[in-house]
């Protein structure tokens, strides 16, 4: 399992900052993010699991994820979306993200039970950068994130999303 921190380490109202090491190397950890059948192993809180994604990994390339749990909304499917702004290869990801539908169209967050507080766009940064031993120190920021409940849980919620990539990296 990856080293983890449960509490946002950003202060910064409306952001989230995750770090994690993987016992991964970072070719490995970049292809979770980047190749759709790594992503469906572990995009998703605990009960979730992803049942479609769609990437064009290039700048200006979108990205189309499902989520779905029977536990949330009757089982309802989760979409997001999101245009890749920076791709530096095995380094750097930074995207934006927002509430989809099956399409791809951006959808108000108020659609799937969110605050009003919500913004319709987030931007997401993710770095990688070896670490020693074969491991992978990634560094997520999510920024956007309303505050308060909303924030606490899309903290919980990546924190698991990466338990799961870290076990799916094994």
């Amino acid at each position: 399992m990856a080293e983890r921190t449960d509490a946002p380490t950003s202060a910064e109202p409306g952001v989230i900052a995750i770090e994690r090491i993987f016992d991964a190397p970072p070719e490995l950890v970049w292809k979770a993010w980047t190749e759709p059948d790594h992503v469906m192993r572990w995009w998703g809180p605990n009960t979730f699991t992803s049942p479609a994604v769609e990437i064009d990994f290039r700048v200006g390339g979108k990205f189309l994820f499902a989520m779905q749990s029977p536990e949330y909304q009757d089982g309802r499917t989760l979409w997001s979306t999101g245009e890749y702004r920076e791709i530096v290869p095995f380094e750097r990801i930074v995207c934006t993200m927002a509430m989809a539908d099956e399409k791809g169209n951006i959808v108000s967050p108020a659609e799937y039970g969110m605050t009003e507080d919500s913004l319709e766009e987030s931007l997401l940064t993710v770095e990688f950068e070896a670490a020693g031993n074969g491991q992978t120190k990634m560094m997520m920021r999510h920024e956007g994130v309303p505050v308060g409940e909303m924030r606490d849980g899309a903290n919980e919620g990546w924190n698991e999303s990466f338990d799961k990539l870290a076990d799916s990296l094994k």
